[in-house]
């Protein structure tokens, strides 16, 4: 189960959509529907720890949308999404193959607290290090594959809003408000559609306190599948530039 959760100037914004996420991630309006009963979350969120249980390695195509509200303009990233295993162990490679319709190939590699994201068009590599916020990235994590629904509900406040049908598959519309203070100063809320049978995302939306979205579709989902080592792995040169943040 975001991040991408979710670049173009990749930021802080790229490590959340990682965990939609993918993620990394992640506009519909911003209105509150009604919970049901406590007892239809409960029972999604137990389906979710049991999917988790059984979770292994999901491979997806995704598409980021990534909305500006003072220029009011959307861009728009697809590629591919790979994760192995979950929760703070997880590992996540996104290559981002297009953007607004263009080439535009990029890689996004992370793992135990450590994001690398190249570019290859300048042969730069710039590695993140998660530091004192690594509990704030595994956040993230829990939002996109394999997240189970108790570190769900330990990391965030959940508001369930009905079961929706997408692509064929029923998901579960979760409206997540973090307990960090941290992420909450850069994510209002995220609002997820999670299979809870798989514990796989279909949809993302991450609510930024600017007004901005970014909206994360995975389609062609490839469950517990194997995943190949290499996609984990930044092929880089003697003459990579790698810049450290």
């Amino acid at each position: 189960m975001k991040g991408t959760m979710y670049a173009s100037g990749f930021r802080s914004g790229a490590v959340k959509m990682l965990a939609v996420a993918a993620v990394v991630w992640l506009c519909i309006g911003m209105g509150w529907a009604q919970a049901p009963a406590s007892g239809d979350l409960n029972h999604v969120l137990t389906e979710l720890d049991a999917a988790a249980a059984r979770f292994h390695s999901a491979k997806a195509n995704f598409q980021w949308d990534v909305f500006e509200l003072v220029v009011s303009s959307t861009d728009t990233q697809t590629g591919v999404i790979y994760y192995e295993g979950s929760g703070p162990s997880a590992r996540v490679a996104i290559d981002i193959e297009t953007a607004d319709g263009q080439p535009a190939k990029k890689t996004i590699v992370y793992s135990h607290g450590v994001a690398q994201f190249f570019q290859p068009q300048i042969n730069q590599l710039t590695v993140f290090h998660a530091g004192d916020k690594q509990a704030q990235w595994g956040t993230y994590l829990t939002l996109g594959f394999g997240g189970s629904g108790s570190d769900l509900k330990k990391n965030w406040n959940i508001t369930y809003q009905g079961m929706e049908t997408i692509d064929g598959v029923q998901t579960a519309k979760l409206d997540l408000v973090s307990k960090d203070a941290g992420v909450r100063a850069n994510v209002s809320h995220v609002t997820i559609w999670v299979d809870p049978t798989r514990a796989v995302s279909l949809k993302q939306i991450l609510y930024e306190p600017s007004g901005d979205t970014r909206t994360a579709y995975y389609k062609n989902i490839e469950y517990n599948t194997k995943v190949s080592s290499s996609v984990f792995k930044i092929k880089t040169n003697s003459k990579t530039q790698v810049v450290q943040k």
